[in-house]
């Protein structure tokens, strides 16, 4: 097989590197970031809160604000068209059409003034050239196929109107009304009941199924990429810190940060009750990180060589990468 008939991936991130201006000095946010996401396949981006996994992946889509952050490195590229190098009008054209985002709170990201109707047919009569009649209909199968009840007549309600499941469903149908190659679904279930988000996101894998996508999905739910995802992508302070397919991570965790993320998971246990595993120690100032590894002041397994040479991503993403001296398994 030639190079050229070799299969590639859908997106390829190359590292990336976002930065924000603050009063105490500029912040590297996300550091050297790379992966790849293939075809209507779902890769889970998951970290505690601050770690970069937003910012990610809002710069798939170019909507990091600017100022104060600004991307300052590397590449984004969608089928080989890298992003960071189209003209504001170019990727504006192609946000909704071939690259969608899942914003965290449909309440903020939904105008209140607005019907729903009104803002999902103005995404189908700009990017899809359809009459108001038409983006009316299609918007209103849209909502029927996000399984809200009575759509035609829900179009003419305001976001304020709907409970939080059903912004977020309405939120999907946005995303998904002009078919995009590429769904970036940042927390898809924050702030929803156990039912709710288990709802939402047998919705969402439905309707990847249908429309043939690739997901990225941002969160800090281990439970949420252990059933959803293919692959998982570990961030810490900015940076992956493990890749791998989503058995074998969560089966056997090779960074020490992982495998504490993990123990920390609630077990309900009938012969006893047992005291949730801690990370020790806090994680690093943005501002003043370490020089060598940034998880090397939390760790057990830390050695002189940790806090002097940072660690990089290495191996298969697939088979497991991990930016570790010391990673679970290959000894001490």
């Amino acid at each position: 097989m030639s190079s050229q008939d070799q299969p590639r991936p859908l997106l390829r991130v190359r590292d990336l590197s976002v930065e924000f201006r603050t009063m105490d000095g500029t912040v590297r946010a996300v550091d050297a970031v790379s992966f790849d996401v293939w075809p209507n396949e779902t890769v889970g981006l998951v970290g505690e809160s601050g770690c970069g996994k937003t910012v990610t992946g809002l710069s798939m889509l170019r909507l990091v604000p600017t100022p104060p952050g600004q991307i300052v490195g590397g590449r984004i590229e969608l089928e080989g068209r890298d992003l960071l190098a189209l003209g504001a009008g170019e990727m504006e054209r192609l946000r909704g059409r071939e690259l969608a985002m899942i914003f965290q709170e449909p309440m903020t990201s939904l105008n209140p003034v607005f019907t729903i109707g009104s803002q999902i047919t103005e995404v189908l009569q700009r990017h899809r050239q359809l009459s108001r009649r038409q983006a009316r209909e299609t918007a209103a199968a849209l909502l029927a196929k996000v399984n809200i009840p009575d759509p035609g007549r829900r179009l003419d309600d305001c976001p304020h109107q709907l409970s939080g499941g059903m912004r977020q469903r309405v939120m999907i149908a946005m995303a998904l009304s002009c078919n995009p190659k590429l769904l970036v679904a940042d927390e898809p279930t924050t702030a929803l009941d156990v039912t709710t988000q288990a709802q939402v996101l047998a919705q969402m894998r439905q309707l990847q199924d249908e429309f043939h996508m690739a997901v990225i999905l941002v969160t800090h739910d281990l439970g949420v990429v252990a059933e959803n995802c293919q692959r998982a992508l570990v961030m810490y302070c900015g940076s992956i810190v493990e890749a791998g397919r989503t058995e074998r991570l969560f089966a056997q965790p090779r960074h020490p940060y992982t495998a504490g993320l993990l123990a920390s998971i609630p077990r309900i246990r009938a012969e006893r009750i047992r005291e949730l595993p801690v990370i020790p120690g806090r994680v690093p100032d943005p501002g003043t990180l370490p020089e060598g590894c940034r998880f090397a002041g939390r760790c057990e397994r830390v050695q002189p060589r940790c806090h002097q040479e940072r660690p990089l991503l290495r191996g298969d993403p697939d088979g497991g990468a991990v930016a570790c001296h010391y990673p679970l398994g290959a000894g001490t």
